[in-house]
C-alpha cells in the first residue's frame, strides 16, 4: 500500500498526518510521495525502535533532501512531554511561512493525530470543531481521550 498523507490547513501553512514511511514495506516509494509533498519539517512521533525497525535512514534521506526534522518518541497511544514546546514553535514558525509541516507516527493516527490537533487548538481553534474537522481529512485522528484532553490543552504539555 502506498504511502496517502492526508492534509489540513492550519494557519497560513498545512499539516499533513501519515503512517511510518516503508511501514507497508515500501520505502523507497514512500519517500519519494513524502518528497514530492514538499515539507519544510517532518515530525517523527514513533519511539526510537519503532523508528529503528522501519525506517532507520529516514533522517539521513530527509537531511539529503533538504527537509527538515524533529524526532519526539512517544510510546503507543501516549501523549508528548515538555520537548512538545520546541516542536510546537517550530512548527508554528514553519506554518507561518506558509509551508507544510509533515507529522507522522506508527499508523499515522493516535500520536500525529494527537499533535495535529494541538496545533489546530494553539492556532486558535476550538478543540471539538477542530477534532471534526482534522477527522474528515484522517478519520483515525486521535484515538484516546488523553490524547483528547492534551490535545485540547485541557493537560499540560509536561504529562
Amino acid at each position: 500500500m502506498r504511502l496517502t498523507i492526508a492534509e489540513i490547513g492550519v494557519g497560513q501553512g498545512r499539516v499533513g498526518l501519515c503512517a511510518m514511511p516503508g511501514r507497508a514495506g515500501f520505502y523507497a516509494a514512500d519517500l519519494i510521495t513524502l518528497r514530492h509533498w514538499q515539507p519544510a519539517l517532518v515530525i517523527t512521533f514513533t519511539t526510537a525502535e519503532e523508528l529503528h525497525h522501519i525506517a532507520p535512514d529516514l533522517p539521513h534521506d530527509l537531511a539529503e533532501a533538504g527537509i527538515g526534522w524533529a524526532h519526539l518518541p512517544i510510546p503507543d497511544y501516549g501523549i508528548p512531554g515538555p520537548a512538545w514546546d520546541d516542536i510546537s514553535r517550530r512548527s508554528h514558525v514553519a506554518l507561518a511561512k506558509a509551508n507544510k509541516v509533515l507529522l507522522h507516527c506508527m499508523g499515522g493516527c493516535g500520536r500525529s493525530g494527537s499533535a495535529a490537533l494541538r496545533l489546530m487548538v494553539e492556532a486558535g481553534e476550538p478543540p471539538e470543531a477542530a477534532l471534526a474537522r482534522l477527522r474528515q481529512a484522517r478519520p483515525c485522528a486521535v484515538e484516546t481521550a488523553e490524547q483528547f484532553a492534551w490535545a485540547s490543552g485541557q493537560t499540560g504539555s509536561n504529562r
